[in-house]
């Protein structure tokens, strides 16, 4: 059995990496930028849960290495193709100057399904960057006697 070549897709954000980093480890930073509802658990062996689109994907944090390095396992409960926890990304933070090159490599994906990954992780690495890049906006105060 041949193994397929890793999917690699790659990004600059103008942040250093103890920036970025969290939003590879904490729930409501990441749903910022891929899924709508997470549950980590990010250490070696911990839970790592992500609801994106209409898949539930799940697997294991093999590695977390802050603020420069991240691995999991990848999958989709009950698929035959990619089924939870067959495949593992890797991140990797790499300080650019001011700035980091966020590596994405998902290893162990069938070729048939390296298209589409490939066109979803350069979208979400996109949505990655407007997150990081968005003003952080304070809460909203309330008004004596509002809601």
């Amino acid at each position: 059995m041949t193994i397929p070549e890793p999917l690699t897709a790659s990004v600059r954000i103008a942040a250093p990496p103890a920036t970025v980093f969290p939003y590879l480890v904490d729930p409501a930073l990441m749903i910022r930028w891929i899924g709508h509802w997470a549950d980590l658990d990010p250490e070696p062996g911990g839970v790592f849960a992500l609801d994106v689109e209409t898949a539930a994907v799940r697997g294991r944090f093999l590695s977390v290495e802050p603020p420069t390095r991240v691995v999991f396992t990848w999958g989709v409960p009950g698929s035959e193709v990619i089924p939870a926890g067959s495949t593992t990304i890797e991140i990797l933070l790499r300080p650019d100057g001011p700035d980091t090159i966020v590596e994405l490599v998902h290893h162990d994906l069938p070729p048939s399904e390296q298209p589409a990954h490939l066109e979803g992780w350069s979208t979400c690495l996109g949505c990655l960057v407007r997150a990081l890049s968005a003003p952080k906006t304070a809460p909203a105060k309330r008004s004596p006697g509002g809601p």
